[in-house]
């Protein structure tokens, strides 16, 4: 394979793209980066996304990742107009249900001469090239193009059965690809290749292009991983055309691999990869669709931070870059931190709410179910919270102190490590103060005033040493929601008694 000069093609009118995952596993950020594109191409085109599913791996497909597969399109907002759940006029958009479809074009293939059949065993390819001083995994020879009928019918009577193989031409094979630019092939490559195995199952080499070829796909996105393939479903493609099965040509552009720790490719059993270790920990979707979308791609110099909308409006996959794309957790949470901060308070809390629940902070799973004073709470915890935290995940740790009724928290480890010792007679003088104050006047301008004056003006400690304390008593943690606005929320009695709690503890 080589590179020639940076064409690259216009796009065709009616752009029609397609995101055609194999339901094998756990969706990974490398697959939804993909549906990501072709999604945002489509819509900033106004063309037509086809989804279907490739299913003809009995071995390794699942009808459970399959239904994970959808459950991450629609928490993400990634909608579709043809495919699974959507019908359309080239369906059905199951690999599995299109059997027939394959076994009649396969036929078609043969019997016009652009496949062929081939008896070849893996043990026996890897013998003749060893005999003409090649490397055994060398690859296919052609052995098999010429067979006569007679040498035919004797591996018959042998009991083998043959797979069937595409011609590929004796010439280069390029092509403009629409990220890569011109990409060329050398003749003698790329050997002829298996489209139906001896047991007549299709292989992704012929469904793969037959659907794309079917479904009128003229716009193919899809990972680098798969630019070896590329120029076998050019060939096969010339065929289709030749046969009627195909209409045109499609485009091509190969999208970035996206790479992990250590520059090496983002692996499916990699941590970071799995797209619900994502949600679980309280990635929303516009965070994480907008850290995808960076991988490879911008909307503008020096600017990380857009809306899906503000994408479709700019998208165009000419503008992707080639280079690895390397995922950054830390720049992911920073960017999905600055989506929280943007959403609307009462948005903010629902989504907030089954993090709460599942940590058991809450009582119930969404905002309608739970209690008069949780909802309470909460309303005035979230102009406090939505903008300390990063991930939805986080949120349970910074209201579980406002929500309890206990009168003694526990302080975390990390937080113990922030007592001084002079933490006893700061908390002795924050409850002398602090009991003096009517409840009517338990609000936070009056608290900061208090405390201000009993332990920094009066007390002569330095802020952090003075107030140190009693945001461990009232949270239990090193990090918390401002402290005066949490004793207003709180109110007296229990913040007293977290007061005296952790002194009694000390």
């Amino acid at each position: 394979m080589t590179d020639a000069e940076n064409t690259k093609p216009e796009l065709p009118k009616n752009v029609r793209v397609r995101f055609c995952p194999s339901p094998t596993g756990t969706p990974h950020v490398g697959m939804i980066r993909t549906a990501l594109f072709n999604w945002a191409e489509a819509r900033a085109t106004g063309g037509t996304l086809i989804f279907r599913i490739e299913d003809t791996d009995a071995v390794r497909d699942s009808e459970e990742s399959y239904n994970q597969i959808l459950e991450s399109l629609r928490w993400l907002g990634i909608d579709w107009d043809e495919g699974i759940d959507v019908g359309g006029p080239h369906g059905p958009y199951r690999q599995s249900e299109r059997t027939a479809i394959y076994k009649d074009v396969a036929a078609k293939l043969l019997e016009a001469g652009y496949a062929y059949e081939s008896f070849s065993t893996p043990e026996e390819i890897k013998e003749r090239n060893l005999a003409a001083g090649r490397p055994a995994e060398f690859g296919y020879d052609g052995y098999d193009r010429n067979l006569t009928d007679e040498q035919k019918a004797a591996f018959r009577a042998e009991g083998r059965k043959p797979a069937l193989r595409i011609k590929m031409p004796d010439e280069d094979i390029a092509f403009d690809d629409l990220i890569r630019g011109t990409i060329e092939f050398k003749a003698g490559s790329v050997p002829d290749y298996v489209i139906v195995r001896p047991n007549g199952d299709p292989l992704y080499t012929l469904t793969n292009p037959v659907d794309d070829a079917m479904m009128e796909v003229n716009v193919v996105l899809r990972g680098e991983d798969l630019l070896s393939s590329t120029p076998r479903q050019i060939v096969l493609y010339r065929y289709l055309m030749e046969l009627g099965i195909a209409k045109e040509m499609p485009l091509f552009g190969h999208m970035p691999y996206v790479m992990g720790q250590g520059n090496k490719k983002l692996s499916k059993r990699d941590p970071e990869s799995n797209l619900f270790n994502h949600r679980d920990n309280g990635f929303i979707r516009e965070g994480l669709l907008n850290y995808l979308a960076l991988l490879g791609w911008s909307i503008a110099p020096d600017r990380d931070v857009f809306s899906m909308d503000e994408m479709t409006e700019k998208f165009d996959v000419r503008d992707v870059k080639a280079n690895p794309a390397r995922f950054d957790i830390d720049k992911a949470i920073s960017i999905n931190a600055e989506h929280i901060r943007m959403l609307e308070p009462e948005d903010f809390l629902r989504r907030s709410v089954p993090y709460l629940h599942r940590d058991g902070v809450v009582s119930a799973d969404n905002w309608d179910a739970l209690t008069d004073r949780e909802r309470e709470v909460l309303t005035a915890a979230a102009p406090l919270v939505q903008p300390r935290v990063r991930l939805l995940g986080e949120v349970a740790g910074m209201v579980g102190s406002l929500l309890s009724t206990e009168g003694y928290l526990e302080p975390a480890d990390d937080a113990k490590k922030q007592l001084k010792d002079s933490a006893g007679e700061v908390l002795d003088k924050a409850i002398a103060a602090l009991e003096a104050v009517d409840e009517a006047d338990w609000k936070t301008d009056n608290l900061h005033e208090t405390l201000n004056k009993a332990l920094v003006e009066e007390g002569g400690y330095k802020p952090r040493l003075a107030f140190g304390p009693v945001r461990v008593a009232m949270s239990g943690r090193r990090v918390s929601p401002p402290l005066f606005e949490s004793m207003e929320i709180v109110g007296k009695p229990v913040s007293l008694a977290r007061l005296k709690g952790l002194r009694e503890h000390l």
